[in-house]
C-alpha cells in the first residue's frame, strides 16, 4: 500500500525477494496535462502494472464493502509506505501477522505527512527510517527496526528522499524476514520528543530575507526540488517568481535581500546566502552563472519585497 516514487523501491524489493504480492493499493489516478484531461497513475500504480500485479485505487477505505474486499485477499501481512489514506481498524487487523509501516523519520520525531522536508527545514543533523507495527492513530505504533542517516549541511530534500528510499527496501525485507520467523521485537514509542511533520503549505515556500541565513538555507534545501522555496524580483518585466533549488552559506552582511556580489550572494537577517541553482518561472533549473549571463544583476540591488524596504 503506497503511492509516491518513494514507495516504488520497496514494492520492487518485495517482488524481487520472492514475496507473493496479492494486491497493490494506491491512490486513484489524478488529472494531468495542461487541460487535465488525462489521468496520471501514481508511481506505485505504474510500477505495479509493470510487475503485472493487481491494483486497487479506492478513494476511501471506510465502509464494510472496502473491508470485505481487503479481507478476501487473505494477506499474511500488509506493507504500507506513504500510502496517503487512513487505514480503519478492520483493515489494520485483517492480515494475520499485522500491518507494517515504513516511516521516514526517527519516531516519535516528525510523525505525519512530510517528515523528510520538515527534518531539513528544522536543521536536523540526523534522520532515518523506522519500521513500525501500525495502530490506530498517526504514526503511533510500536517500533521494530531503525536505520539512521546523517543529513549533510547542504543536502536537499530530494537527495535525502532518494537515499532513504533505497535504504527502505532492505529495512522492510529484514522486518518481514523477522516477522516470518516470529522474532520481530516491538518497542513502544517514547513519550518525549513527539513532533508533527505537517503537510507543506504553499505560503511557507516564500523566502523571508530578514530571517537568518541558516534558516533561509534550510528552507531552500528542505523544499528542493518541490515545491521550491521562492522569492520575487523585478528583472525588467515586472515581478517574477524565482525558486532557489540549491544554496550555500557564505560570509557577508547588508540590508536583508540585498545582492552583495557578482556571485549572487544575498544578505539575510544574519549572514548571507549564495544562490547556486535557481529556476525562473516557466524555465528549467539553471546555475547562478547561467542566470547572471542573461540577466543584469548588480551588487546593491534588492530582492526584498517592496513592503519590506526601508521608507525614505
Amino acid at each position: 500500500m503506497g503511492t509516491p516514487e518513494f514507495s516504488v523501491p520497496i514494492l520492487e524489493g518485495l517482488v524481487g525477494q520472492g514475496h507473493e504480492v496479492v494486491a497493490v493499493y494506491t491512490r486513484a489516478p489524478k488529472p494531468a496535462g495542461r487541460r487535465g484531461l488525462e489521468l496520471q497513475p501514481s508511481p506505485v500504480h505504474a510500477a505495479a502494472e509493470r510487475l503485472r500485479l493487481p491494483v486497487l485505487t479506492p478513494k476511501s477505505l471506510k465502509g464494510d464493502a472496502e473491508a470485505a474486499t481487503f479481507v478476501r485477499f487473505d494477506a499474511e501481512a500488509a506493507v504500507v509506505v506513504a500510502y496517503g489514506l487512513i487505514l480503519p481498524k478492520p483493515i489494520l487487523e485483517a492480515p494475520r501477522f499485522g500491518s507494517l509501516n515504513l516511516h521516514a523519520s526517527l519516531l516519535p520525531r516528525w510523525r505525519g505527512a512530510a517528515p523528510i522536508q520538515r527534518a531539513i527545514m528544522a536543521g536536523d543533523a540526523e534522520t532515518g527510517l523506522m519500521v513500525m507495527a501500525m495502530r490506530e492513530g498517526l504514526d503511533t505504533g510500536p517500533l521494530a527496526l531503525v536505520e539512521k542517516r546523517a543529513i549533510d549541511p547542504d543536502m536537499t530534500a530530494g537527495e535525502l528522499h532518494d537515499s532513504l528510499s533505497c535504504l527502505g527496501a532492505d529495512l522492510m525485507a529484514r522486518a518481514l524476514a523477522a516477522l516470518s520467523r516470529g522474532s520481530l521485537v516491538l518497542t513502544p514509542q517514547a513519550e518525549d520528543g513527539i513532533t508533527y511533520a505537517h503537510k507543506i503549505d504553499k505560503a511557507e515556500a516564500r523566502i523571508d530575507w530578514s530571517k537568518p541565513a541558516a534558516q533561509v538555507h534550510n528552507l531552500a534545501r528542505g523544499l528542493s526540488p518541490f515545491p521550491g522555496a521562492f522569492f520575487e524580483a523585478d528583472l525588467g518585466k515586472g515581478l517574477e517568481r524565482i525558486k532557489v533549488l540549491r544554496s550555500r552559506l557564505v560570509e557577508g552582511s547588508g540590508a536583508p535581500g540585498t545582492v552583495l556580489d557578482a556571485a549572487l550572494s544575498i544578505a539575510c537577517g544574519a549572514g548571507a546566502l549564495r544562490l547556486l541553482i535557481i529556476q525562473r518561472a516557466g524555465k528549467a533549473p539553471m546555475t547562478a552563472e547561467e542566470f547572471l549571463r542573461g540577466t543584469k544583476i548588480e551588487a546593491g540591488m534588492s530582492f526584498a519585497p517592496p513592503d519590506a524596504l526601508p521608507r525614505p
